[in-house]
């Protein structure tokens, strides 16, 4: 008999996958989660019914988080990353020699576990020296610290359970005051295929807090529709205005210089959803 994991995206649409281990199936005090491994996507990472990352494509979304923020930002010297608590952005973010320390603040202890233990290419810097891992609210983490990162990102799952209040307006108010004066947070805003509405409103929230707005794409086979957006909210720097030619290259799959500034090139339905 074989066994297949679907991802019900919208009432009418779903993705699947063919699984060939299941190594842990458990209700956190937070969410559900599954750790499966497939034959497609390699180990796959499902919280409440959504795939969060897999082996195979995790690098699209990890990279796209955090280099078009830290290349923008003039010194970024201290990164705070709320939620992924598989490590994914971790690891870029230690890629970028100017920061001291990078803090990751997940609430639920259990993804950090699991990763830890089933994908180690992911999680494996959660140890290194630069990293400080806090398992605790990021909302209330933001409030408590003022004026004291120059990045911050926000990697969340969608806007449901424990995530809710990471797509308010209140919060991106907070982490404007706990970022310094040149400042920048990043954040993914979920697909424009079937969330039009969260990435318009998300944008109009963020454009009231932040004086430069910019929404990038990338492309996550895995993610709903595999159109992914983000959005980067900065108080002085544009990633626009960024010389590709100073930005290095690292080791990356997905995320290079000449890829910086094409990502905010919006296709042109995604442009109106954010005027």
């Amino acid at each position: 008999m074989e066994l297949w994991y679907t991802e019900k995206q919208t009432e009418s649409y779903g993705i699947t996958a063919k699984v060939t281990e299941t190594f842990v199936s458990e209700q956190t005090d937070f969410q559900k989660l599954d750790m499966i491994e497939t034959e497609q996507f390699g180990t796959m990472l499902v919280l409440d019914g959504m795939v969060m990352t897999t082996d195979k494509d995790e690098f699209v979304y990890h990279e796209m988080v955090a280099h078009p923020a830290l290349f923008t930002h003039p010194n970024p010297e201290h990164v705070l990353v709320v939620g992924g608590g598989d490590g994914g952005v971790i690891r870029e973010v230690l890629k970028h020699p100017q920061v001291k320390k990078a803090v990751l603040v997940e609430i639920d202890g259990k993804v950090i576990e699991y990763s830890k233990q089933y994908l180690p290419n992911i999680a494996g810097e959660l140890a290194n020296p630069r990293v400080e891992v806090i398992v605790n609210d990021g909302f209330m983490h933001i409030h408590d610290h003022k004026n004291t990162y120059d990045v911050i990102m926000v990697d969340s799952t969608e806007p449901v359970g424990p995530a809710v209040n990471l797509f308010t307006r209140g919060f991106y108010q907070g982490i404007y005051e706990s970022l310094k004066d040149e400042g920048i947070f990043v954040a993914q805003t979920d697909n424009p295929w079937f969330k039009a509405d969260l990435i318009t409103s998300v944008n109009r929230d963020v454009k009231e807090v932040f004086p430069i707005v910019r929404v990038y794409c990338a492309n996550v086979p895995t993610y709903p529709s595999g159109l992914w957006t983000f959005t980067m909210g900065s108080k002085q720097h544009d990633p626009l205005a960024v010389d590709e030619s100073a930005i290095p290259e690292l080791d990356t799959k997905y995320y290079s210089p000449r890829l910086h500034k094409a990502a905010f090139a919006l296709p042109k339905f995604v442009e109106n959803l954010v005027k």
